[in-house]
């Protein structure tokens, strides 16, 4: 009898469990482009079509390998709008005794999932370095999940960059090595762009059809969207972008979107790279004298430490976890993050970048656009659904964590041990942004006073109570006190004024 096999838009893996598990000679895979999936955020033109084009190209591939593909284009008119609703159509057509699926990276589609009216055989996403059941013997029992002990178990379980049972170059993190401000002059050229081909073509102008309304530029389109781009990207980047990656990873400048980040994100998220395969090529790269440790190490921490912890967090936190808010905040998104006006240039910068490219490197995301919004109270919700809509590489399961923990400390300290907010000087000190800004760095009150030095107190001060007792914090209250009864009055007035006009909608 035949089963139907479930292959989602980030689950573009030759070796994906649901494929392992199923028989090319009788079992049916079903791809769907839906209306649900693609809207239930405004999602990036750019993401969309990047998803559509490259499930096309894996559809194709998987023909070619034998496998029967029953693929729903989103134009079909008979396309019911949902996965669900997909499966039990060509159930009835197949008369499917049941599907296989890889568990999804995200509640939602599990919970609608499971409540189908097929029989199901979840399986879970082994493309992970960690299991589910690992990270929970690392977790259980520590009071402090803290990602450096996790990622050392991580380099022990692969073996990367170790010797013997040692870290290569005798330390296991090199970040106070990747810290240096931006430089005057970016040598590497960027990612690699590709030119659509027909397939992607026809995908570009579906979506510019559909979701022209959605925040974001869908031309020009450049992204690779098959396995053999992906990889041809990723060579790319370690030829001419690993060795500056480490130095100068937390930096920022106005024209150079990119610096010399990797942009693999949207690759390794949708599983057209494996993780393993990447870092055991950057760890080439090094042994082979074309990379520095730092920038290699730092690299290999993004993706076996960080990217395997945050996906550890969101499954055992489990699906209350998008909810969480114990700080308290309600204010509105306002609209500079959908492209409104702003005289803020960080802002502007990394908004105007976020819609051209439907990309930001992870400080621009933490230390402008997260920190923005936590300093200025924004609800975590509608931030959640912000970075789950403008990136390409934006997944819940990835993107929960890094929102609600470690952006927003919307969970209460389960990821950071502290909230992650700066006044303007840490962005004066890692980018030009501020020299040509409308407001000034250097003034902490009056009608220039950048936003981040008002709010930065305003947030430290209304969390009193909460955060004051913290031993990494202690020193920030210890300065506020310091200050005159005239001084605090001031900047908090000010702040509030600011907050004001934010929640009124007016330009800030």
């Amino acid at each position: 009898m035949t089963r139907l096999v479930l292959i989602l838009g980030d689950q573009l893996s030759e070796g994906v469990a649901a494929l392992k598990a199923a028989d090319p000679d009788r079992d049916t895979v079903v791809m769907a482009e839906v209306a649900e999936e693609a809207g239930h955020v405004p999602h990036h033109p750019k993401k969309i079509a990047f998803l559509f084009a490259a499930m096309r190209k894996h559809a194709a591939r998987l023909r070619r390998l034998g496998w029967q593909v029953d693929y729903t284009p989103l134009d079909d008119p008979d396309n019911t709008g949902t996965i669900t609703g997909e499966l039990i159509r060509r159930a009835a057509e197949r008369k499917a005794t049941g599907v296989i699926a890889t568990e999804p990276g995200d509640w939602r589609l599990r919970a609608a999932l499971e409540e189908m009216p097929l029989k199901l055989h979840m399986l879970r996403d082994d493309r992970f370095i960690a299991t589910p059941a690992e990270f929970e013997a690392w977790a259980k029992d520590r009071k402090q999940l803290r990602m450096e002990y996790f990622y050392r178990d991580m380099r022990r379980k692969t073996g990367l960059l170790m010797d013997g049972d040692q870290p290569a170059g005798g330390q296991w993190n090199y970040d106070h090595d990747n810290r240096k401000p931006a430089p005057d002059a970016v040598t590497y050229p960027g990612p690699l762009r590709f030119e659509p081909d027909d397939i992607t073509a026809e995908v570009l102008d579906l979506v510019e059809a559909r979701f022209s309304n959605h925040f974001g530029q869908l031309r020009p389109f450049w992204f690779g969207t098959d396995r053999d781009q992906a990889l041809q990207h990723l060579d790319h980047w370690i030829a001419g972008g690993l060795s500056g990656f480490g130095d100068y990873q937390d930096a920022m400048l106005a024209d150079q979107p990119f610096m010399y980040h990797a942009l693999i994100g949207l690759y390794l998220n949708a599983g057209l790279l494996d993780p393993l395969e990447v870092c055991q090529k950057v760890e080439a790269a090094w042994k082979s004298g074309h990379a520095p440790l730092n920038a290699t190490e730092g690299f290999i921490r993004q993706i076996i430490g960080w990217r395997e912890y945050v996906r550890g967090i969101w499954y055992r936190e489990g699906p209350d976890y998008t909810s969480r808010n114990v700080l308290g905040h309600t204010n509105d998104l306002p609209d500079l993050f959908w492209g409104a006006a702003t005289d803020m240039r960080c802002m502007e910068r990394a908004v105007s970048q976020t819609a051209e490219n439907a990309y930001a490197h992870h400080i621009q995301r933490l230390m402008v656009t997260g920190n923005f919004a936590l300093l200025a109270g924004i609800d975590p919700a509608q931030v959640q659904d912000w970075y789950l809509a403008v990136y390409a590489d934006a997944y819940e399961w990835v993107e929960a964590p890094n929102v609600v923990g470690m952006s927003l400390f919307a969970d209460g300290g389960i990821i950071a041990s502290k909230p992650y907010v700066s006044s303007g000087n840490y962005i004066d000190k890692m980018s030009d942004y501020c020299g040509s800004c409308a407001y000034r760095v250097k003034d902490k009150t009056g009608p220039r006073a950048c936003p981040f030095n008002l709010l930065y107190w305003h947030f430290l001060i209304r969390h009193r109570a909460r955060f004051s007792s913290n031993p990494r914090m202690g020193q920030m209250y210890a300065t506020w006190d310091r200050m005159t009864e005239d001084r605090r009055a001031t900047v908090l007035a000010e702040a509030d004024a600011f907050l004001s006009r934010m929640n009124d909608g007016k330009r800030i």
